[in-house]
């Protein structure tokens, strides 16, 4: 019976907790490796990501970074 309320209790706060999650790992590396390494990694976290999200959905490598990188189509 308590499985099911924690599980109810997580599944209905998860955003909440996903964010508590994503700000103390964000302040404990700032305080550990500084706010500048902090943040590329993250950056780097994301575009990996958002890679990561694309070949999931079947989309070519290509035509993403002919999005990003539009200079790519006139070679």
């Amino acid at each position: 019976m308590r499985k099911d309320k924690i599980l109810d209790i997580l599944l209905k706060h998860r955003g909440k907790i996903t964010g508590i999650f994503i700000g103390l790992s964000f302040s404990i590396l700032t305080i550990w490796i500084g706010i500048v390494k902090t943040i590329f990694m993250f950056l780097c976290i994301y575009i990996g990501y958002f890679i990561g999200s694309k070949i999931d959905n079947n989309e070519s490598i290509q035509e993403i970074l002919d999005r990003i990188l539009p200079l790519w189509k006139f070679k």
